[in-house]
Order: C-alpha cells, then structure tokens, then sequence
C-alpha cells in the first residue's frame, strides 16, 4: 500500500471580495518532502500556505494534512468549519515561521522557544527548557539564550522563531518568504538551518525567492502565477529548463 501524501490540496480556492487569490490549486506533498513554491508577488502562494494550517477559510475545495481535513469537518456530504478551539488544536501540528519574526519582544530567546509547549502543550517547564535549550543550540544560537530580540539580528530572530515552531514538535513544516526581511549576509544562515532540518526528514513548504535554496534543498518546485500552479517538478530540471513561457519569462529575471 502506497503512503498517503502528508499534504494533499485538492482545488482550493480563495477569494477576498471579488479578487480570486486561489483558483483551483491541487497539488500533493508527500511525507518527508521539501517542496519550494515560488512566482512573483500576489501569486497566491503565501495565501496558500496560510490556508494549510487554516489562518485562511478555503472557498472551495479541500485541503487535508495528515490525512485529516483542514478547518473543516464532513457532516451528510456538507463542510462545516470547526470552532476556533478545534482548529487551534490541528493548528498545533503545523509548525509556521513568517516573513517577520513575530516573536514575544518582552521575553528571551528561550522563553520565547518554551512558551508554546507549557502553555499549550502542557508541557512541565523543566522538560520544556531542557528541550529549549537543546533546540537553540541546534539553531547555533547557545550562547544567546538569555537575550531579548531587539538584542539579536535579524537572521538570529529568524532562527529563534524556527526554534520556536520546532518546540511545539510538528509534523509539518511552512516557512513564508524566512529570509526575505533579512540583509543578504544573514541569509545564509537561515538557510543553513532550514538544510539541516530538511536532513531530518521534517516535511517541509517553502514559499521563497533563494533559487539556490530551491535548486539544493527542495525535492519539489512549483512555479504559481495568478492564483495557478503553472508549472512543477524536480527543481533542477524546472529551473533548467522551463517548459512554460510564463516561468521561463520569471526565472529569466531572477536567476
């Protein structure tokens, strides 16, 4: 028996008003993969990628992780979203680092790691700052436990907050544009994080513009453009040689 996908879209839409952000994006994910999504700004992918852990309803369409619906439960052939209490705990499982770090200014970098798995784990405190610390030394960041973001870099906070999401122990994985706030010296170091954690095996989505990223790391490229997933397949062949005109006119302008 083949292993069921750990994400699988099956035409998702989403609109905001009368724009349709979303038409009809289908594409799975199988366990363990990195898949790299990637086209120019307003494309969709952040959206669709918000709509994965449910920070975004889907209009239509339906998306499943882990074999279980995403916002929704299936009731006589008719979808009703879940309560806010019920998603936030399939929420859980789905580890997500923004564009902007988003991390608590008032706490250190290790109380903002421990944080989730006490408050909403249940975690015991001592397990969660053993298991803290433990993760911010994998992010090379031991010796920065004690400080507060503002005292950190960009690229810093960035690791922190992937500490952070790993904490709440996720079976998957969506990075939003990680590096895309950094200084370009600080992006390296990001990415050598988000390397090292694509070994493990962790399942990972990454909407970014590091072809270099892609071209190395990711298993998957899918190129979207006005809400459509236009073109994918092995990153090296896709960014090779592009069979689209559309995708073939974007890398041309950022390769």
């Amino acid at each position: 028996m083949t292993e069921s996908p750990m994400v699988r879209a099956e035409t998702v839409c989403k609109n905001f008003g009368s724009n349709q952000v979303l038409k009809g994006i289908t594409l799975e994910v199988a366990r363990g993969e990195v898949m790299c999504l990637v086209g120019p700004s307003g494309s969709g992918k952040s959206t669709f990628l918000r709509c994965i852990n449910h920070l975004e309803r889907v209009d239509a369409g339906r998306l499943f992780v882990d074999d279980q619906l995403v916002g929704y439960e299936q009731r006589g052939g008719k979808l009703y979203e879940l309560k806010p209490k019920v998603a936030a705990r399939q929420r859980r499982d789905i580890g997500m680092v923004f564009q902007r770090f988003n991390l608590f200014p008032h706490m250190t970098a290790l109380e903002n790691v421990v944080e989730a798995p006490i408050q909403v784990r249940g975690l015991g405190k001592a397990a969660a700052v053993a298991k803290g610390k433990e993760l911010l030394d994998r992010v090379g960041l031991s010796g920065h436990m004690d400080h507060y973001p503002a005292h950190l870099s960009g690229g810093q906070q960035q690791r922190v907050a992937i500490a952070r999401a790993l904490a709440m122990e996720p079976k998957l994985m969506l990075f939003d544009e990680p590096t895309s706030a950094l200084d370009p010296e600080l992006v390296g170091e990001v990415l050598d994080v988000m390397k090292e954690l694509a070994s493990t095996g962790m399942t990972m989505i990454v909407v970014t513009h590091e072809m270099g990223f892609a071209r190395e790391v990711a298993d998957s490229l899918v190129f979207m453009d006005g809400g459509v997933v236009v073109e994918s397949g092995d990153p090296r062949e896709v960014l090779a040689n592009p069979q689209h005109q559309r995708t073939q006119s974007f890398l041309s302008k950022v390769l």
